[in-house]
Formats: structure tokens, sequence, C-alpha cells
């Protein structure tokens, strides 16, 4: 027989669960205050900063769930390229376009490209993050999953707030501690974030020249090419073998040329020797992109292909160019962490390595599903299809 205990003793028995959290909590920021003083940082700053920080559990909740692996190619694209950025950025590139062309002229990096980042990373500075980005990074750094990178980015920004870049109280940001109008990390901050306007600060939330010029010069670091643009959206023929997609498989332009891919106009793409991953985010149905060495530029700020391709969409959009030619199909599954963890753990114990059991649907899992597609005669273009998904008994 179960016994149902009275709403005040279950209370004073869940006490001693929230109290250990708070323990453990406050043991880890103790480890970090000694890692910040042994790295230089004032231990007074340490103090004013490490003593105003909380645990956030929302934090931890949005940490699980990130769009760019939960969310399917078609809503991603279609929730973040809209008509109103469009029609903004297209606004603000002739109102900024002094500022833009010397960011162009002084980085390498085109306009469009800053443009399309602003409004992905804060909608255009609209909404920086309500986050306390100190709570929100001591949060992270004291859950296991990714422990280390988040307590050096805590530390940089104990750095921040030494450099009086910006005063605490007004450090807020996203959930995983990114700040300002183009939402840098503590440590790209450090690394990166230059003074665009001359008054002697790196104020990423207040000055939109020190914003673009430092979203510039980061990618330009990151190795941006002005020779290139980020990719394009081309057309496959009916015959095309589906298994060379990816990004791990590279192939000049003139060998995409001559296994008939085209551009969507029909025409065939060039013949250079310039080296372009074909990349298939809803599968075979949806559109197709040939990307080259400035899309792994952008996936140096964001590491998702979803954003990348993104980005380069709406920086296209912006500079004037047309819709894709095949837009992703609205039916593609809306797969849980869940659900993917349950794809991952069948795909493994078949044979078929998907590296790591956590829950995204990256690059490894990808390989996996299509390695499994071509055992099974089936479409190998790695996108977890209704048809695969019943294969393996998954239900979404």
């Amino acid at each position: 027989m179960i016994k149902v205990l009275p709403a005040l003793t279950l209370s004073a028995a869940l006490a001693p669960l929230a109290l250990g959290a708070t323990t453990e909590f406050e043991a880890c920021l103790g480890e970090i205050r000694e890692q910040a003083v042994d790295q230089g940082i004032d231990p007074g700053t340490t103090d004013q900063v490490l003593d105003r920080v909380e645990r956030l559990e929302r934090v931890i909740e949005l940490d699980r769930r990130q769009p760019e692996f939960t969310t399917p190619f078609s809503d991603y694209l279609n929730r973040r390229v809209t008509t109103q950025r469009i029609v903004q950025g297209r606004a603000l590139l002739h109102a900024h376009r002094a500022l833009l062309d010397r960011v162009h002229a002084e980085t390498g990096v085109p306009p469009a490209y800053l443009l399309a980042l602003w409004a992905l990373e804060t909608n255009y500075g609209n909404h920086f993050g309500s986050f306390f980005v100190p709570s929100a990074l001591a949060t992270l750094a004291c859950d296991p999953r990714r422990a280390s990178y988040f307590t050096g980015e805590l530390i940089a920004a104990l750095r921040i707030v030494e450099e009086e870049a910006i005063p605490l109280e007004r450090m807020q940001g996203s959930w995983a501690g990114a700040m300002g109008h183009v939402q840098f990390m503590p440590s790209v901050f450090l690394q990166y974030a230059v003074d665009g306007d001359g008054d002697g600060r790196r104020d990423l939330w207040g000055s939109v020249p020190d914003a673009m010029m430092s979203a510039g010069n980061f990618l330009a670091g990151l190795g941006w090419d002005d020779a290139y643009r980020w990719g394009r959206e081309v057309l496959l023929p009916q015959d095309f073998d589906y298994g060379q997609a990816g990004r791990s498989q590279r192939r000049a332009l003139g060998e995409w040329r001559r296994q008939g891919v085209t551009d969507t106009s029909g025409q065939p793409v060039a013949d250079l020797d310039i080296d372009a991953a074909l990349l298939l985010p809803a599968g075979h149905r949806g559109p197709a992109f040939l990307v080259y060495d400035n899309f792994d530029v952008i996936m140096g700020w964001n590491r998702s292909e979803f954003f990348a391709l993104t980005v380069g969409h709406l920086a296209d959009r912006i500079a004037g160019g047309g819709r894709l030619h095949n837009p992703p199909p609205a039916d593609a599954p809306r797969m849980s962490r869940e659900q993917v963890i349950e794809l991952q753990t069948a795909l493994n114990a078949m044979g078929y390595d998907s590296g790591e059991v956590d829950g995204i649907l990256g690059p490894a899992t990808r390989n996996a599903i299509r390695a499994y597609q071509q055992a099974e005669g089936m479409i190998p273009d790695g996108f977890p299809d209704p048809i695969l998904l019943a294969r393996l008994d998954i239900d979404v």
C-alpha cells in the first residue's frame, strides 16, 4: 500500500533535496572563485559578480531543447526569414550604408551578412535577452554537460566587468550568456570586440558601429574570404547519388557539374576548382545547397547547419535575391530530444554509429541514418523521414 504524505510532510521531505542542490551550487561557485583569482581576476570583482548570481532552472530547460536540434528545417527557416526581417534589413542597409561599407572595406565581410546575423541574433537589436548573464553562465558552469566551457565563459565575463565595458546590472543576455546586438559570448567579446565609433569603449549593447565592426572582425578572424559567397541553392538530377551529401564530402564545383548539378535556373554550376559540400537539410524532397568555405566560417559563429543556411539565405534576400526555388516540405516530423535519443539508440544497436547518444540530430547521426538507408535500399539522404522512423518503430 502506498502511503500519501500530507502536504507539509511532503514539503519537508523535499527540503533536503533543494538544500542539497543549493549547497552543491555554492560549492561549485567557490571553486570558480578560486580559478578566477588564480587566473588574475581581482578578488573584489569576483566577489562583486559571484555574490549576485543564482542558479536558474529555466536555463537548464532551454539548454536541453535548443531549436537548432529539435525543429524541422521548414519551421526553423520560415520563423527567421520573414518579410519583416527582409524589409527592415534592406532599410537598415540604406540607413547604415556608410558604416557597413567601412566594415566591409576593413574586414572583407559584405553588409548583407552582417545584417542577417544581426537579425537572427537580436532581431536588429530589439531583443538582447532578459537573463542576467553571470547567473546564466554560472548555472551552466555548474551543470555537468558542458561545465568546462561555461566556466571559461564565466571567467571571461568577469574580465569584461573589470574592463568596465558595461555596468554589471546591465549585463543582460541570452540563456546561454550571449550578449549585445550580435550576441557575443564573453570569450568572443574579449578576443574580437572592437571600438567602431572611436569613443574608446567596446560597447556591443549601445553602439551599432561597435557591434557591426566587431561582427565583421569576428568573421574575418574565423577566415572569411570576400572572394566568395556562402553557398547557393542547386538542383540535382533525377538519378543523383544522395550518398554524397554531407559536409564531410567536399568536391570541386567542376565535379558537381559533371554529375549534372545545376543552379536554380537550370544552368550547370561553374566548372571551377572550388570545394563545395552538398547539404540536404530537409531530405531529398527539400532544397539542396552547395556550400563553400564561408559557410564553415558562419558555423564558427554558431555550430548549427540550420543557423548557417538561414544566415546565408537571409543575406541573399536582404541583398535582393528571391525565395528558395524548392522550399522545404512543411510535413517534416518534429522530433523531441527523447525521440532523437531513441533513434540514436536504435541505430547504434544495429551497428550504425550515430556517435554520442545525446538527443542531438547532428552530422554523426545523419551519417548513421544515411548508412542505414543505403543498406535498406532507401534514398540515402540522411533525413529521418516518417518512413524511416516507422521502420525503426519510433512514433512522432
